[in-house]
C-alpha cells in the first residue's frame, strides 16, 4: 500500500531453486511489461529489483504490479451457474481480444493463454503473466518451439508435441487465436471444448481432425462439482436445463473460426474484433416484403376455420357434386372476398 492507500501486488520469486532458463523468463517478462507500459489492456509494472540474499542465498526477485481483484478463471466459474448473458460475453470478449492484439502487434506470441492470465483491475480486464511469452524472431509470424508448452485445455494442435520423426508445426499468432477460441467457448458453454476428456485423451483429440468439436444450439448453466476437504468430488455437476438460452449463429461461427485445426484457416484478431455481434448488432436479414398476385392472399387460422365450415356446409347441402370449373370459380371468389376483408383491416 502506498501513501495514498492504493493497494498493489508484489510478486516475490526465490532465486535459489530457479534455473537460468526460468530466470531469463522472468527477465523477459519484466522487459515486456516495460515495453508495453501505458497500454490499458496490459497489467502495469510499477517497479522491480533483485534483493540480494545473505550467505549462499541468491536472493529474491521482487516485482510491484497493479493489483487485480479477480481473475477471469474465477469469474467464469461464477458465471457458469447463470443463464448465458451475451452482453457480458461481448463486453469481456472484446477486452480479451484487445489485450492479445496489443502483444501480437508487438510481435509477441503468448503461447499460454488461459482465463487465469486475465485479471480484473477496476472492472477492466488486463493480460498478465508473460513468463513464457516469446518475441517472434526475424519479424516473421511464427516461432519454433523446442519444448512442450501451454495449458492442455487451451493448447492449440500445433503446440502439442508430436512423436519423434514427425514434422513439428510452428507456433505463432494463430496458436493464441485457438486458445482464445477455447476461452470464448467456455464463456458461452461454461467449460472449454475438451474439458470432459482425460489429459491423455485431450492430447490425442486436440490435433485429431476426425474428432468433432460440438457447438450446441443452446447454452445450459451448470452448478459445478462440489469437492470435500480432500479434493474428492462430493456432488456431481448439475445442469440447470430450465435456464437454457439459444446461442447466436454468428457467435458459433466465431468459435468455429478460432477452433480450426488448420492454423492458416483461423481468424485473425482484427477480424474477430470486427464481428457484428460484439456490438450486439442484430444481423438477422430483414425479411423481404411479401409480394402477392391479384388472385393470392394470406390466410390466418381464423379465416381458414371459416372456410372449412363453409366447405362442410356446402357439401352437406349440395344436391350434386361441383365440377372442377365450378370449384375453381368458387375458390377465386372466396380468395377475392378474403383479400377485400384483409385490405379493409390493414
Amino acid at each position: 500500500m502506498n501513501s495514498t492507500n492504493e493497494i498493489f501486488a508484489i510478486k516475490r520469486v526465490s532465486l535459489d531453486k530457479t534455473d537460468t532458463e526460468t530466470i531469463n523468463g522472468y527477465m523477459n517478462e519484466i522487459a515486456l511489461l516495460k515495453r508495453l507500459e501505458g497500454n490499458h489492456r496490459i497489467i502495469r509494472l510499477i517497479d522491480s529489483e533483485v534483493k540480494c540474499g545473505s550467505g549462499n542465498s541468491k536472493g529474491h526477485l521482487m516485482l510491484v504490479m497493479e493489483c487485480g481483484e479477480i481473475d477471469l478463471a474465477k469469474l467464469l466459474l461464477e458465471q457458469q451457474k447463470e443463464p448465458m448473458n451475451m452482453v457480458w460475453i461481448s463486453y469481456y470478449w472484446q477486452q480479451i481480444l484487445q489485450a492479445v492484439h496489443v502483444i501480437h502487434e508487438e510481435k509477441i506470441v503468448h503461447s499460454d493463454l488461459k482465463p487465469a492470465n486475465f485479471v480484473l483491475v477496476k472492472g477492466q480486464l488486463k493480460l498478465i503473466d508473460f513468463g513464457i511469452a516469446n518475441a517472434i524472431a526475424n519479424d516473421t509470424t511464427n516461432i519454433q518451439r523446442d519444448h512442450q508448452i501451454g495449458t492442455v485445455n487451451y493448447m492449440s494442435p500445433e503446440a502439442i508435441e508430436l512423436p519423434d520423426g514427425m514434422r513439428r508445426l510452428k507456433v505463432g499468432r494463430p496458436s493464441d487465436v485457438w486458445s482464445l477460441g477455447c476461452i470464448l467457448y467456455q464463456m458461452v458453454y461454461g467449460q472449454p471444448p475438451f474439458q470432459q476428456l482425460s489429459v491423455y485423451q485431450k492430447m490425442k483429440a486436440i490435433p485429431d481432425t476426425t474428432h468433432v468439436i460440438e457447438f450446441p444450439d443452446h447454452s445450459v448453466p451448470t452448478v459445478p462439482t462440489v469437492r470435500n476437504a480432500q479434493g474428492v468430488p462430493a456432488t456431481p455437476p448439475k445442469r440447470l436445463d430450465h435456464l437454457a438460452r439459444p446461442v447466436r449463429r454468428d457467435v458459433i461461427r466465431s468459435m468455429q473460426k478460432c477452433l480450426s485445426r488448420n492454423p492458416r484457416e483461423r481468424a485473425t484478431i482484427p477480424e474477430l474484433l470486427d464481428e457484428d455481434w460484439l456490438a450486439m448488432k442484430d444481423t438477422t436479414p430483414e425479411q423481404p416484403k411479401l409480394e402477392l398476385k391479384d388472385d393470392e392472399t394470406v390466410i390466418n387460422p381464423y379465416y381458414m376455420r371459416q372456410l372449412l365450415q363453409y366447405a362442410i356446409r356446402v357439401a352437406r347441402e349440395g344436391k350434386r357434386e361441383m365440377s372442377d370449373e365450378e370449384q375453381m370459380k368458387e375458390a377465386e371468389r372466396l380468395v377475392k372476398e378474403l383479400k377485400n376483408v384483409s385490405s379493409s383491416q390493414s
